[in-house]
């Protein structure tokens, strides 16, 4: 499917903010969708924290472990949602859907052992990631702050779940 998969909106990543693994995936997707299809927010941010309470997910620090992707009315987590980010990405990305036939239990296991450790192998930020001023309209607690045209749009996508 690739760039090409039809979307009814913006695919919305939440990510930790702080964890190079997390902030170096942002830009493995950024790289990979020419069609900007992704936006962003780190789980720190006020949009974050205001989506995951609207749904109610929980925004302890403790349970913030998880990349969340809000896509077509749908909330995906852990393993369920870095197979449906690879579905979106240009190249053979979307050939990793294939792992879906792994049982969740089993692939969730092995991204909440990498999840969990992810500070001690790939380190840590003392503060969330600033994008370069050509990638901010791509992250929406930029989008909020700036008072982007755009936010009324996102915050209708994000009352469809």
């Amino acid at each position: 499917m690739g760039a090409s998969a039809r979307l009814t909106d913006h695919c919305i990543v939440l990510f930790d903010g702080v964890c190079n693994l997390c902030t170096s995936s942002v830009q493995f997707i950024i790289n990979r969708d020419p069609a900007g299809i992704f936006r962003f927010a780190s789980l720190q941010s006020a949009y974050a924290q205001g989506a995951l309470k609207q749904h109610g997910i929980s925004t302890s620090p403790d349970d913030l472990f998880s990349i969340i992707l809000l896509a077509n009315g749908k909330i995906y987590s852990r393993s369920d949602a870095a197979l449906e980010i690879a579905r979106y990405l240009s190249g053979w990305w979307p050939a990793l859907r294939v792992f879906k036939i792994v049982p969740r239990f089993i692939r969730d296991a092995v991204y909440n052992w990498i999840s969990l450790n992810r500070y001690k192998i790939f380190g840590k930020k003392e503060a969330c990631m600033i994008p370069d001023p050509e990638l901010k309209m791509r992250f929406l607690e930029w989008c909020i702050s700036g008072k982007s045209r755009t936010l009324s749009r996102h915050l209708t996508f994000l009352n469809r779940f």
